[in-house]
């Protein structure tokens, strides 16, 4: 395919809005423990705070990452780019 077409098509598609989403852990509990969360309780999570975050784009795992924080706000440095997969 000539490669003018490429990028034009390619441009077609670049402003479309895709939902990022960072997963941090995750907890499996009995549905007893959840309904008696409370606002101040703690949730531990199946995961270390030096393990990597994961970063998924539409649903699909695009990357791995550490949590950093810029200004007052979360962020993520992208660790490592993935073969997308589904998410659980």
């Amino acid at each position: 395919m000539d490669t003018s077409i490429e990028t034009r098509n390619l441009g077609l598609i670049m402003d479309v809005q895709v939902e990022l989403a960072v997963q941090l852990g995750t907890s499996k509990i009995p549905m007893r423990e959840l309904l008696e969360l409370t606002t101040g309780m703690v949730l531990q999570l199946d995961q270390y705070a030096k393990d990597p975050v994961k970063l998924f784009v539409n649903g699909n795992l695009a990357a791995f990452g550490e949590v950093v924080v810029v200004e007052d706000h979360f962020g993520i440095k992208i660790t490592e780019l993935t073969n997308s997969e589904k998410s659980d």
